[in-house]
């Protein structure tokens, strides 16, 4: 296993070990829940937003090493951002775990979300059938935004 590829796995195990912004919210807030049938995979969150931009985020689940990891991950790297910025972390993580070996989708000079520890989860690519572990917290996150946008 080369040095990057343990760095990345100390990072995925860290998040799921350690999961930040575990709980839910109080007070007015966006729920939605997600569920990967194929294993079992269950991810919910919470979102409170203040006009578009999320100010806090909890979430729940049970699941893999994998599925939970994305999760503490991406509510880390959302709060603070609004909805375009959230929707273009989305489309880059999406992009990050589709692409070829080898090919890079994060661009750290284009504008936006940069995605940060959720690099540690473009490994995953390796195992096509994780893609979808990965992918839950993200598909959760897509479903609680399209609310909050109807809220708004």
């Amino acid at each position: 296993m080369s040095p990057l590829d343990e760095l990345y796995r100390e990072v995925i195990l860290d998040h799921y070990r350690n999961p930040r912004h575990r709980g839910s919210l109080n007070g007015p807030h966006v729920h939605a829940e997600g569920l990967n049938p194929s294993c079992g995979d269950e991810f919910a969150l919470d979102l409170s937003v203040e006009g578009d931009t999320i100010t806090d985020v909890a979430i729940q689940g049970q699941g893999c090493s994998i599925s939970q990891a994305s999760g503490s991950m991406m509510a880390d790297a959302i709060v603070g951002r609004n909805f375009d910025e959230v929707e273009d972390m989305i489309r880059k993580f999406r992009l990050m775990m589709t692409i070829d070996e080898g090919d890079n989708p994060v661009d750290p000079e284009r504008p936006g979300a940069v995605l940060g520890d959720l690099e540690a989860l473009q490994g995953v690519r390796k195992f096509p059938v994780r893609i979808k572990c990965a992918d839950l917290a993200w598909t959760t996150l897509t479903d609680a935004l399209a609310k909050a946008r109807a809220n708004a």
